[in-house]
């Protein structure tokens, strides 16, 4: 047992130098321990290493004194992109899964997969007989229901049946009235008419139009007239007389009522017999139901014209009968367009135009409710979306460019544009990421659900001068050669022999090399210990064992350097 927790603690401390160079054999990838991330990543790694060198030594590890070698590299000029990358599945510019609320046969499905349609071209049309009988129903209980409210507001509102003048009004607002009672009399008085039988043979050489003179009874008052109908059929009247009748309208002055008798002739032929004279039009408001009287809306002696409100009736019974009149109506409304909506579903349409990529459905099936029938792409654009890290949202924004590239379509790059930087973010293990849009209009070749790979290049530099990213210690300094030009800023830092530090200003890095722009000259050249050899060194301290230090150019044993001693340190 004890053996086996020994080769563990071993194992894991060769696991860090072990994976840096399998990061050199496979191309190394991105880095992905930017900023803070690194440094935990480090604190982490250190962790472990010191646990496992306390194992180790109560294994009676043996201590060695391994010699850590320092890589020279000279400052020159380069191009630097600082590139965000990472990967996603292509989606396409819009989707949509076609489904029915509706059940029955399908009539026709003109349609087959891979075909491109366009917005509302017409896809199903599915069997609608039972529906066409259901909108005939809701369309007779809609007119039942809208009868009954007229009703219920003729209860309410008492109109004008005939124009005229009100009069013989017989109540007054606040008044109970009960079904059938006489409220008042609208008369129309202007005109007067008289109906006498004239002789049928004299008679049958009148007209419509023709004058007439009316003699009133009594009085002997004569009054221009005119004849405004003739009957067309004889009547015979008592001894024998053949008579038609003739009907003759008169002007009335005002003083003239329906009570008056009175004879007429045409053109010097009298009438056979007297007539009473009779108002134009007359009408009697009665109460069609019990209630209060409301308002008057037309006085006594005022002129209402037909179909005017005279009279307002109130109380709970009738307005309860105009009110649930009135609900009735809105609930047939409601069913009615209910059901012509879903004479409409059974002719099914595409919501958007692309391409059908799945029919579930044919001419002829039966389909239930709920069912898929076909889904459609719009594969006029793809998408994708790249989870960027909270360190390095920042750097993104709409409108940047991305290079895509996918492993199905070899040796072709894609360029797609990000649309959308969403403020969402996604919280795991600590650590926030955020989703990015990236739309792609070139997609020869690509098709949704593909993996593809995204680079967005947010900062880039054609002529820097940089030095490897390793080089550049804690509080942006680096050590170079006594030999360097820029040697003679050096820091007052101690150093290892032969070297000394200087102060740098750096600019954007990528995955091997970071910019300076200023503190460094083109030929200086920088001394760096490799990620590799600093676990060497962790690992010797932890031992116990010296730790010695040389130069690859054969500089001599020291006690500092970077990522070790006095002025050292790992790069933060």
């Amino acid at each position: 047992m004890e053996n086996e927790v020994c080769s563990q603690a071993e194992e894991a401390l060769s696991a860090p130098a072990r994976q840096e160079e399998k990061k050199k054999r496979f191309g190394g990838g991105k880095n992905p321990f930017k900023g803070g991330k690194k440094k935990k990543w480090l604190l982490i790694a250190l962790a472990v290493v010191v646990l496992a060198a306390a194992v180790l030594r109560g294994c009676g590890g043996k201590s060695a004194a391994p010699q850590t070698t320092y890589t020279e590299e000279q400052a020159a000029y380069r191009a630097i992109s600082q590139v965000l990358s990472g990967s996603g599945t292509l989606a396409p510019a819009n989707s949509y899964t076609v489904t029915t609320l509706l059940q029955g046969e399908i009539l026709t499905a003109g349609f087959e997969e891979g075909d491109t349609v366009e917005k509302d071209t017409v896809l199903y049309e599915i069997d609608s007989s039972d529906s066409s009988t259901n909108v005939e129903k809701a369309e007779l209980s809609l007119n039942q229901a809208q009868r009954s409210y007229e009703s219920a507001l003729e209860s309410k509102y008492l109109t004008a049946k005939t124009s005229g003048t009100v009069s013989g009004l017989q109540v007054s607002v606040g008044d109970q009235v009960s079904a059938g009672q006489t409220l008042a009399t609208i008369r129309d008085s202007s005109t007067l008419s008289l109906k006498v039988h004239f002789p049928a043979d004299d008679a049958a050489g009148f007209y419509v139009g023709q004058g007439a003179t009316v003699t009133l009874d009594g009085s002997f008052e004569t009054l221009s007239g005119f004849i405004s109908a003739i009957s067309g059929s004889d009547e015979v009247l008592t001894g024998n007389r053949i008579v038609r009748q003739v009907t003759i309208q008169v002007a009335n002055g005002g003083a003239l009522t329906s009570t008056q008798s009175a004879t007429a002739s045409v053109n010097g032929v009298g009438s056979s017999d007297s007539g009473t004279l009779q108002y134009k039009s007359e009408s009697v408001l009665t109460a069609p139901s019990s209630g209060e009287v409301a308002a008057i809306n037309v006085s006594e002696g005022g002129y209402a014209s037909k179909g005017q409100t005279v009279l307002t009736l109130g109380g709970d019974t009738i307005d309860n009968q105009v009110q649930s009149a009135s609900e009735n109506v809105r609930n047939a409304e409601i069913s009615l367009e209910n059901t012509q909506n879903q004479m409409d579903d059974y002719t099914i349409t595409s919501p958007i135009a692309g391409t059908i990529v799945d029919k579930q459905y044919k001419a002829g099936d039966k389909v239930e409710s709920g069912k898929t029938l076909c889904t459609i792409y719009d594969l006029s654009y793809l998408e994708m979306t790249l989870n960027i890290d909270e360190l390095d949202i920042s750097l993104v924004e709409v409108g940047q460019k991305v290079q895509i590239t996918a492993d199905a379509v070899e040796g072709r790059s894609y360029e797609g544009v990000i649309t959308k930087v969403s403020v969402a973010g996604t919280t795991t293990g600590g650590t926030t990421s955020y989703p990015v849009t990236i739309r792609i209009d070139e997609t020869d070749g690509l098709l949704p659900g593909m993996n593809v790979d995204a680079e967005i290049i947010v900062a880039a530099a054609d002529n820097a001068l940089a030095i490897p990213g390793g080089a550049v210690e804690r509080g942006n300094k680096v050590l170079i050669t006594t030999s360097s030009p820029s040697a003679a800023d050096a820091l007052a830092d101690t150093a290892p022999e032969g070297y000394v530090y200087v102060q740098v200003e750096t600019g954007i890095s990528d995955d091997d090399y970071i910019e300076i722009l200023s503190g460094l000259k083109e030929g200086d050249t920088v001394a760096y210990i490799p990620a590799q050899a600093q676990y060497s060194d962790i690992y010797s301290m932890m031992m116990g064992g010296p730790m010695v230090t040389t130069s690859e150019a054969g500089g001599p044993p020291d006690g500092g350097g970077p990522g070790g001693g006095p002025g050292g340190g790992p790069q933060g």
